[in-house]
């Protein structure tokens, strides 16, 4: 099974991501992220879907979404054609015992103190899903206590963009 990123350009419009998630759930694709956001003009939206599935009928499930009336463009985004990023949000335990490993750790991965009480220590780490996975895994040698992951963002290299395919 693979992994896929496609975004999808849509009409900003009531009900226009429930219709494009259930044409991934009516096809059995696992959704693992999602993004949404108005684009740099309220008329639009993008919509960024990372999936699991086979090759074939991701490009069936491409073609279905082209049905839907408020597609506008679907561009499939790869680590080749594209820039990735992703925003998490961790809360660890802030205890004497692990605090200078937990600041080591967090400093060696580019990561921010967001918050810092007597309890509990918030850091901000963005970057690729690898980047933030492996900070993660490294984490969980400590407590962690609560996380939170915005999904991916992604924008194709160089000058072309989602709008310059479009189906207007």
């Amino acid at each position: 099974m693979n992994r896929y990123t496609v975004a999808v350009l849509v009409r900003n419009q009531f009900g226009v991501l429930n219709r494009v998630t259930s044409m991934f759930r009516r096809r059995q694709f696992n959704i693992s992220a999602l993004t949404v956001s108005e684009t740099e003009t309220n008329e639009f939206s993008r919509i960024t879907v990372v999936f699991d599935g086979e090759e074939n009928y991701k490009q069936q499930l491409i073609n279905q979404l082209y049905k839907l009336p408020d597609i506008c463009s679907i561009k499939e985004l790869t680590s080749d054609n594209s820039l990735c990023s992703e925003l998490m949000l961790i809360k660890m335990q802030n205890v004497s015992s692990t605090r200078e490993d937990i600041r080591a750790a967090a400093q060696a991965f580019g990561a921010t103190i967001m918050e810092y009480s007597k309890d509990s220590i918030v850091f901000q780490l963005t970057g690729d899903s690898r980047k933030i996975d492996d900070f993660i895994n490294l984490m969980r040698d400590y407590t962690i206590l609560e996380i939170c992951r915005t999904g991916i963002v992604s924008l194709e290299r160089g000058s072309s963009t989602i709008r310059k395919v479009t189906n207007l």
